[in-house]
């Protein structure tokens, strides 16, 4: 159970990062999460979009392997995984920050799942 709801969460926490960068990118939250400039924002909208269309697949699959109960075991540990790679890569890439704030949940959930809690 714990480990369902955290997986909720990090698909949840993916979902918001999807928006702001597919929706909210050049707006002054968007530009405000991560810290860019409106000549940055504008500059780089289809960089953005893209990177947040890979979260919705993220949130896609993980949402998959929730819908599937304990069937959805192994799809569940390859999206976590998948968010964990793509946080550690952040953090080493763009900002130390990503590794808390993505990689971090996707850890716990992760540990969770495999203990069966």
């Amino acid at each position: 159970m714990l480990a369902s709801i955290l997986i909720a969460l990090v698909a949840l926490l993916h979902l918001g990062f999807m928006y702001l960068e597919m929706v909210a990118w050049e707006q002054p939250l968007g530009r405000k999460v991560f810290r860019t400039s409106p000549e940055f924002a504008a500059a780089s909208k289809a960089l953005a979009a893209n990177q947040g269309l890979y979260n919705g697949f993220l949130v896609a699959g993980l949402i998959w392997g929730l819908a599937l109960g304990e069937g959805g075991f192994s799809i569940k540990v390859f999206f976590l995984a998948c968010v964990i790679v793509a946080g550690v890569f952040g953090a080493v890439t763009a900002s130390r920050r990503i590794l808390y704030v993505q990689a971090a949940p996707a850890v716990l959930a992760l540990i969770c799942l495999y203990a069966g809690l």
